[in-house]
Parts: C-alpha cells; sequence; structure tokens
C-alpha cells in the first residue's frame, strides 16, 4: 500500500470550518470586520480566541473559590502580631 506523504500535510495549518450563525449575526458582523479593518476569517478567529481565554478564566476563578471556600477566612493572631511588629513604624 502507498501512502501520498503529500495529502493533507497543511490541514491543521489553516483550519476551515462552517457554522451557521443568524443573518443580524452575520450583519453586524461583516459590518464590524469592516470598521477594524479586518477579514471576516480574522474577526471570527479573534472572537473565538477571546472566548476561550474568558472561559478558561472562569474555569480558574471557579476553582479558587472552591478552594477559599473551604479556607478559614481569618488570619492566625500571632501572624498578625509578627506582622505588625516586622513592619516600620511611619507618618502618613
Amino acid at each position: 500500500m502507498r501512502v501520498d506523504n503529500e495529502y493533507n500535510q497543511s490541514y491543521t495549518l489553516f483550519m476551515k470550518t462552517a457554522i451557521s450563525i443568524p443573518d443580524e449575526v452575520f450583519v453586524a458582523a461583516e459590518g464590524l470586520a469592516e470598521r477594524l479593518g479586518m477579514s471576516r476569517s480574522q474577526l471570527y478567529s479573534s472572537a473565538i480566541a477571546q472566548y476561550v481565554t474568558a472561559y478558561r478564566s472562569k474555569g480558574v476563578t471557579a476553582r479558587l473559590n472552591g478552594v477559599y471556600q473551604t479556607e478559614q477566612g481569618e488570619m492566625d493572631p500571632a501572624v498578625l502580631e509578627l506582622q505588625g511588629v516586622s513592619l516600620p513604624t511611619e507618618e502618613w
């Protein structure tokens, strides 16, 4: 069996995909891309990248909230005292 080494070598280099969006979203996106001076592909790619970043951030925030929910909200009085004496006295 012979495999064509050239076939689909760049398949993931510039991925193409098709999506269905409502007409009003398409028209708004076309106008925005024109105002921003970018191609439709650049606009969609940028929008998806921002969405993915925001989604990841929400996941991190949710995990941190889970950690801090189980932690005690007050500092140890001994630590507070040590912090107080370790700082020089300053006039405000």
